[in-house]
């Protein structure tokens, strides 16, 4: 018999970022409770929450503490301790479980899944030392990448290989004995998806989003993607492929490249609420958040409708300045700040939405601001 998840009802969520702070916005909302685990006091998402554990991810003690006071129990980012959440798993409802973020939090274990699957990705080979890197180099050519299996993000905990003299710089990554090489996938786009899925079976997508990065961090969404219908509908038999095979609950992003071909290829999967669907909080009749929360509750699944084109661009620390300097100028912006005590720079500290009846003119907008003049 399936678990529902009542108003009033309380959710627990491990990690306290700005993830956690939109899900737990969402949840208030909604009428559940919220409580946040995470190690910084006063964090984005405890902020709004109705308490929060500060204590370690990997503590179990507290874990159990968070579980014995939630309804269910739901994360924010991949790297939970997976030991101390399978410890609370035989008497906590967790109804995302423990092999999806086994499976995604491995790179090497997600792509043999994607593969599994049915889905199509880069061609890829496991690294542990140089001699095995120089073997998946003569195998896959150059230009590839190398990447740590676990950890990174954000570009980090990878690097391209143009050619020999780049192996120097594999020291590092190969150091940590777990590593992939993926062969160079030429692409025009990258792009991604939100897929959900609840204990009853029910799936439902967001429209597809084109990403544009810039140091290997999210610069821009732009939804609907500017890709053919062809593309579109790929990419969401993708994500509905994946989402049964891996026996989803809650939402799962998933980004690809599309190649020039128009064929895609699945890069990387998002076990939470992804960057690249902010956008659908003020774009689409429900949010990416409110989606997971329905989900993880085992609520029923709506169609998602875009109820228009939009721009969701990142707000860094460097960016932190101008923006509030421009607030009066831009009265169709939405500003979301995630209340992070420290502004760095490459730090995500908030997004601004824009919806745009003319998206080549919204870009131009962003470009003519001056606020992103580093991603020129």
């Amino acid at each position: 018999m399936t678990k529902l998840i009542q108003q009033g009802q309380t959710i627990g969520i491990i990690g306290g970022g700005q993830l956690g702070q939109m899900l737990a916005l969402d949840a208030k909302q909604t009428g559940m409770k919220v409580i946040i685990l995470d190690p910084t006091p006063d964090c984005p998402a405890g902020q709004c929450a109705d308490e929060q554990i500060v204590a370690p991810y990997e503590d179990v003690a507290a874990i159990q503490e968070l579980a014995e006071k939630s309804d269910v129990l739901t994360y924010e980012f991949e790297n939970v301790d997976l030991n101390a959440l399978q410890q609370v798993s035989s008497t906590a409802y967790v109804p995302q479980g423990t092999n999806l973020l086994y499976v995604t939090k491995h790179r090497l274990r997600e792509k043999t899944f994607l593969r599994e699957a049915g889905c199509q990705t880069a061609p890829f080979v496991p690294v542990k030392n140089e001699v095995e890197l120089k073997a998946g180099v003569e195998k896959l050519g150059f230009p590839c990448v190398l990447k740590t299996c676990q950890g990174g993000y954000d570009g980090h905990g990878q690097e391209v290989l143009k050619s020999e003299a780049d192996f120097d710089r594999c020291t590092g990554i190969l150091s940590t004995q777990d590593a992939i090489l993926e062969g160079w996938v030429p692409f025009k786009l990258e792009c991604s998806v939100m897929v959900a899925r609840n204990e009853n079976g029910e799936v439902t997508t967001f429209p597809v989003a084109e990403n544009i990065h810039h140091n290997e961090i999210l610069h821009i969404s732009i939804v609907p993607a500017r890709v053919s219908p062809a593309v579109n509908a790929k990419a969401e038999e993708a994500a509905k492929k994946i989402a049964e095979a891996i026996d989803l609950r809650g939402i799962l992003g998933v980004e690809f490249f599309v190649g020039e071909d128009d064929e895609i290829y699945v890069n990387e999967l998002a076990p939470r609420p992804h960057n690249s669907g902010h956008y659908s909080i003020e774009a689409c009749n429900f949010s990416q958040f409110a989606i997971h929360n329905r989900a993880i509750c085992n609520w029923p699944l709506p169609k998602i409708e875009l109820l228009k084109p939009v721009v969701m661009v990142n707000v860094l620390g460097q960016h932190v300045a101008p923006l509030r300097a421009q607030i009066t100028q831009h009265p169709n912006w939405h500003f979301h700040d995630y209340g992070k005590a420290e502004v760095r720079e490459n730090r995500k500290m908030g997004h601004v939405t824009i919806l745009t009846d003319d998206v080549e003119a919204t870009l131009a907008e962003i470009d003519a601001s001056g606020i992103w003049q580093d991603t020129k």
